[in-house]
């Protein structure tokens, strides 16, 4: 009978037993970072209302929908190595928040992928109401450096991780560009290690906030609604957006038609 000895294995050098502390620090940071976040706090009726589908299973054809933009998002940011996208629209009423939010949770359905959403929406901002956010802190204090990631971020699951706002800035585009700002969001990237950082902008022919910030984007998705953005406002907007940033596509959103004919 062979019996085993642990005194007889053999022991990681010195200098290895270093490295390998080293590696795991920071994973052990991150992971400390994201287990103190208050978990987020959901009504499945309030979600249903404003049209967020990506929380549950797949009974509604848009759930599969958002799967695929979500898909298609994970290839191009892999592929590329980017991980900031920006999300906007032409105009006010698109949408964009809506997409932003079930995109959000359908990447938050992939167990391996981390994923950060931030309301940069500073002069309407709209995560909070759609999802029931009471009282959050306001998120320009965190651009400002003046409180923490675990005072404004909520955890939804494990992986993703949402910064909602309910106090318009005045200021806004000003604030976006400050260097301030920059080091803030840089900083939130370094100690969480997300895949995937979302940004809900504002409409891009709203105000200067988009153009301010888009810079610091990696790619841009477009929020156009049908029967509403004209194909003047999107060709402005595309325009602008490839000009800034790479531009992954235009989203239509509010379409009255699916393409049930396949079945699923």
């Amino acid at each position: 009978m062979e019996h085993y000895d642990a005194s007889q294995r053999e022991l990681p050098r010195p200098e290895l037993l270093g490295e390998q502390t080293l590696l795991a620090c920071p994973r052990a940071g991150t992971e400390t970072i994201w287990e103190r976040l208050p978990p987020l706090r959901t009504d499945a009726r309030r979600l249903a209302l404003n049209r967020i589908v990506t929380t549950t299973s797949r009974p509604n054809p848009a759930h599969a929908a958002f799967d695929i933009i979500r898909t298609k998002l994970l290839q191009e940011l892999t592929q590329h190595n980017w991980t900031t996208v920006g999300i906007t629209s032409p105009t006010a009423g698109c949408g964009k928040t809506v997409v932003a939010l079930n995109l959000a949770f359908s990447l938050a359905n992939q167990k391996e992928c981390r994923t950060i959403l931030v309301d940069l929406d500073l002069k309407r901002p709209q995560l909070a109401n759609t999802l029931g956010i009471e009282a959050p802190q306001p998120l320009a204090r965190f651009l400002m450096g003046e409180i923490d990631i675990s005072d404004v971020f909520l955890r939804h699951g494990n992986n993703l991780a949402i910064g909602a706002n309910k106090q318009t800035v005045s200021f806004s585009a000003e604030l976006l560009q400050s260097r301030e700002t920059v080091r803030v969001l840089e900083e939130m990237r370094q100690r969480m290690s997300p895949h995937v950082i979302l940004f809900d902008m504002p409409p891009m022919l709203s105000n200067d906030d988009v153009l301010a910030f888009l810079p610091h984007v990696d790619c841009a998705i477009l929020v156009a609604a049908a029967e509403q953005s004209t194909l003047d406002e999107v060709d402005v907007c595309e325009q602008e957006l490839s000009e800034r940033t790479n531009v992954l596509g235009v989203v239509l959103n509010k379409c009255r038609f699916s393409p049930e004919k396949y079945g699923y």
